[in-house]
C-alpha cells in the first residue's frame, strides 16, 4: 500500500505518518507541497512495485475479501487491461445506503456519466506509458484517466467485477457549488478532447441532468447517409397521414426515401395518400399486396428496394415528439462498432415504454422501467444518457446496411411477428456489433393500434411458438445481458437488487 500525503499541516496527521511510516507493507510518501489529487497520485504511481494499481480515497474503505477477489479475477483472465468492481455508497460512518450496481463496460455509456467510478485497477505500464493522471482536471482527474486508459481497449480487456469491493463515503456538503461547475466542466473538455476527431473541436453540453453529459456530434449535410425509412402498414388513414406529415413537413433530417410496405389496404383514402405522396417530391415508394401481416417478410422486402446505407424501421403508429430525433439516431453512428440504434419510446400517457430491451427478462426479453414517469433516470442515470444495449425494439430500430448484410435479414418464418427484432439484436451483438439506445430521440408509440388485437386465439398461437423458437434459438432463459448488472432481478420489468445463491462471475 503507497499513502501518498498531499502537504498535509496537521500536527496529528503529521504525527501518525511519522509513526506508521516504516510499516510493512505501506510505503508512506510525505510530499511537501500541497499540489492537488492528480499530482498526489502519481507521486505514488511512481513510488508503486506491484503490477496493478487501485486508487481509495483516504475517507474511504475496501470491503471485506475485496482484493482476493479481485486477484482471483486477475489470474483467470491474463488478457485483462482495466477491472472495476460495483460499489456501496455510505453514511459518514460507513453504514451503507445505497449501492451502485455496475453494467459491464461501456464506453457510450461512459461518455454519458462516469458510473465507473470507484474501485478501478490499472496495469502499471499502461498508466506510466499514459502520463497517469493530468494536472487541470480538478474534479474529474479520474473521469479524464478512465477516458485515456481505456480508449483503445477492446471490451474483453476490460474486466467488470459484480462485487461491491468499494464502500464509498458520499458526503453531498462537502463540495461548493463553484467546486461542482469547475468539475462538470473539466470533465467536458476531457470527453471533448476524447471523441474530437483529428484536429477538429467538438461540443459537449449538459445531457437531460446538468451533471451529466452529451456529445454533439457534426451532422452537416455532407454528412448524412441516406436514410431508407421502411414502414409495414395497412389501412389507419388518420393514423399513416400523421406519421406522412411529420416525416414530410417537420423532420429536421432531410437526406431520406420513405419505403412503405402495405399489406392489403382497401381504404380509399390511404390509397389516395400514397399517390399524393409519389408526387409530393419526396422520395417515395409504396407497395401494396394483400396477405397476411408478416412484420419480418415486410421489414426484409423494404430492405431490398431500399437504396440507403440505414435502414429505419418505423411503425405506422409512430409519432415523434421533437424535430431533431432522426439526426440524433444517426448522429449515434460516430462511436466505434455501432450497427443498431434505438429511440425512447413512451406511450400516449407519456409513461415510458421503451428504455432499451433487456434479454433474459422473464426468461425471454422485455422492456426495463416501463411504465415510469418519462423523466425517470433509471439506475445512476442512466436513462438520462446514451448507453449499449443487448437489444431494442424494431418499433423504431435504425440499422446499418453492412450489419444486415453481415448478420442476416429478419427472420421470416419463426418471428413473423414478435422477437423478430430480438433476434435480430442477438446476432448483432453476437457478431461484433454495438447496439446504443439514446434518451435524445424521443417519440410516442401507440403500440400495436395498427395490426388489431393479438387476443385472437390464431395470434396467441402464433405468440406462443415465435416465444418457444426464441427460447430454443437463443437459450434466452440463461442469457446473461451485459447491460444489466448480475445482482439485478429478471423477473420485472423495474429490476431491483436480489440476493444470489453464488457470487456472480466477472465479465
Amino acid at each position: 500500500m503507497v499513502l501518498s500525503d498531499d502537504g498535509s499541516t496537521n500536527r496529528a496527521t503529521i504525527t501518525w505518518l511519522d509513526k506508521h511510516r516504516l510499516a510493512p507493507g505501506l510505503t508512506v510518501l510525505r510530499n511537501v507541497d500541497n499540489r492537488g489529487i492528480a499530482a498526489a497520485t502519481n507521486a505514488g504511481i511512481a513510488a508503486a512495485q506491484a503490477p496493478w494499481i487501485g486508487f481509495i480515497d483516504h475517507d474511504d474503505a475496501l470491503a471485506p475479501h475485496a482484493v482476493d477477489r479481485i486477484l482471483r479475477a486477475l489470474a483467470a483472465r491474463p488478457d485483462c487491461e482495466f477491472l472495476y468492481t460495483d460499489e456501496i455508497i455510505a453514511d459518514g460512518e460507513l453504514n451503507p445506503v445505497d449501492v451502485f450496481l455496475k453494467p459491464a463496460f461501456d464506453p457510450v455509456l461512459l461518455s454519458g456519466v462516469n458510473y465507473i467510478n470507484h474501485l478501478s485497477l490499472y496495469r502499471r505500464e499502461r498508466l506510466l506509458d499514459i502520463g497517469g493522471l493530468r494536472l487541470g482536471f480538478d474534479g474529474s482527474q479520474d473521469y479524464d484517466l478512465l477516458l485515456r486508459y481505456t480508449k483503445d481497449l477492446k471490451p474483453h480487456q476490460c474486466l467488470h467485477l459484480p462485487y461491491p469491493a468499494y464502500l464509498w463515503r458520499r458526503d453531498g456538503g462537502s463540495y461548493s457549488a463553484k467546486f461542482m461547475e469547475q468539475a462538470t466542466d473539466n470533465a467536458r473538455r476531457a470527453l471533448a478532447e476524447a471523441y474530437a476527431p483529428a484536429g477538429q473541436s467538438i461540443e459537449v453540453t449538459e445531457a437531460i441532468d446538468g451533471n451529466l453529459h452529451r456529445i454533439r456530434f457534426d451532422l452537416t449535410d455532407r454528412k448524412q447517409p441516406l436514410v431508407s425509412i421502411i414502414i409495414p402498414s395497412r389501412d389507419q388513414y388518420e393514423m399513416i397521414k400523421t406519421l406522412f406529415d411529420e416525416l414530410r413537413d417537420k423532420l429536421h433530417y432531410r437526406n431520406f426515401e420513405i419505403i412503405v410496405i402495405d399489406n392489403g389496404s382497401t381504404d380509399p383514402k390511404v390509397l389516395e395518400l400514397y399517390e399524393q405522396m409519389r408526387h409530393s417530391g419526396l422520395k417515395f415508394r409504396a407497395e401494396v399486396q394483400p396477405e397476411a401481416f408478416n412484420f419480418s417478410r415486410a421489414v426484409n422486402k423494404g430492405m431490398r428496394l431500399a437504396q440507403g446505407d440505414l435502414f429505419l424501421l418505423l411503425n405506422n403508429d409512430i409519432e415523434p415528439l421533437d424535430p431533431y430525433w432522426l439526426d440524433e439516431m444517426v448522429s449515434c453512428f460516430a462511436y466505434d462498432g455501432v450497427g443498431i440504434v434505438g429511440a425512447k419510446l413512451l406511450y400516449p400517457d407519456r409513461t415510458l415504454q421503451h428504455a432499451g430491451v433487456i434479454v433474459g427478462f422473464g426468461g425471454l426479453a422485455g422492456h426495463w422501467y416501463i411504465q415510469e414517469p418519462a423523466n425517470f433516470p433509471g439506475p445512476m442515470g442512466r436513462l438520462w444518457v446514451r448507453q449499449s444495449m443487448s437489444c431494442v425494439t424494431g418499433a423504431c430500430m435504425l440499422v446499418s446496411r453492412k450489419l444486415i448484410e453481415q448478420v442476416g435479414p429478419l427472420n421470416e418464418e419463426l418471428f413473423a411477428v414478435a422477437y423478430n427484432d430480438v433476434d435480430l439484436c442477438i446476432r448483432a451483438v453476437a457478431a461484433g456489433h454495438r447496439i446504443i439506445w439514446t434518451p435524445f430521440a424521443q417519440l410516442i408509440h401507440h403500440e400495436s393500434l395498427s395490426r388489431g388485437s393479438d387476443e385472437k386465439p390464431e395470434n396467441v398461437a402464433r405468440f406462443e411458438r415465435e416465444k418457444n423458437n426464441l427460447r430454443t434459438a437463443h437459450a434466452t432463459d440463461r442469457y446473461r445481458d451485459r447491460a444489466i448488472n448480475p445482482w439485478y432481478s429478471t423477473d420485472r420489468s423495474n429490476a431491483v437488487p436480489v440476493l444470489l445463491p453464488e457470487l456472480p462471475q466477472p465479465r
